[in-house]
């Protein structure tokens, strides 16, 4: 489970980083890219639940 939770913090990082630091010119490009990465952040979310629950049912 560490592991997964290392990548986690990275994407994290990956995120705060893009907003504090690499943001492009445009607002329309800057707001698709934050709700694709939040999207993949969620999907990452549900994909660390869905392991949890299935160690959990061992």
């Amino acid at each position: 489970m560490k592991p997964h939770l290392i990548i986690f913090g990275i994407l994290i990082a990956g995120f705060i980083a893009f907003n504090l630091f690499l943001q492009s010119d445009s607002d329309r490009t800057n707001t698709a890219i934050n709700i694709i990465y939040a999207s993949v952040l969620f999907g990452y979310i549900s994909f660390l639940a869905y392991t949890l629950l299935r160690k959990m049912k061992k």
